[in-house]
């Protein structure tokens, strides 16, 4: 019998995007189920799954998917603070199948700028047991980042 190999690899990341609306709009697009599932999904052939989001302060946001028939990835987040039109800070939990793969805490700040905001969204990682890495995970984060600025952008 074999004993697996544990291991944590730690990673911090941030994004941010000059968006063409107002906070309070840029906001909307993180608080409202049907507006966010519009950018927070993921990339053509990927099979969605449910999507869950109660944006409050003990509130959770909940999807899946996979792609051609392969492993089921599922995140789940809570939200600790949010701020309208100003900041959401979460932890969350993503697993492949049923392994929990990595712990997340992601902290969004929405800023005034000009008649638009300036989005700063950070993130601080630990990928357990080698089956996420930060490079992956920053690309990941990037193309939704990418994806919202299309739509406020528009």
């Amino acid at each position: 019998m074999t004993t697996q190999q544990r291991s944590v690899v730690h990673n911090t990341f941030q994004i941010e995007r000059q968006l063409a609306a107002p906070p309070s709009k840029v906001y909307s697009y993180w608080a409202v189920p049907e507006l966010k599932a519009q950018w927070f999904k993921g990339p053509e052939g990927w099979e969605e799954g449910p999507y869950l989001l109660d944006l409050r302060v003990g509130g959770s946001e909940r999807s899946s998917g996979s792609r051609d028939g392969g492993p089921v990835f599922r995140y789940e987040a809570t939200f600790h603070e949010v701020v309208p039109d100003e900041r959401i800070v979460s932890t969350y939990n993503m697993f492949m199948d049923d392994t929990l793969i990595s712990v997340s805490t992601s902290t969004v700040e929405l800023v005034p700028d000009g008649d638009g905001t300036r989005l700063t969204l950070t993130e601080q990682d630990a990928y357990l047991d080698g089956n996420e890495n930060g490079a992956d995970r920053s690309a990941g984060v990037t193309w939704h980042m990418d994806n919202l600025k299309a739509l406020l952008d528009g």
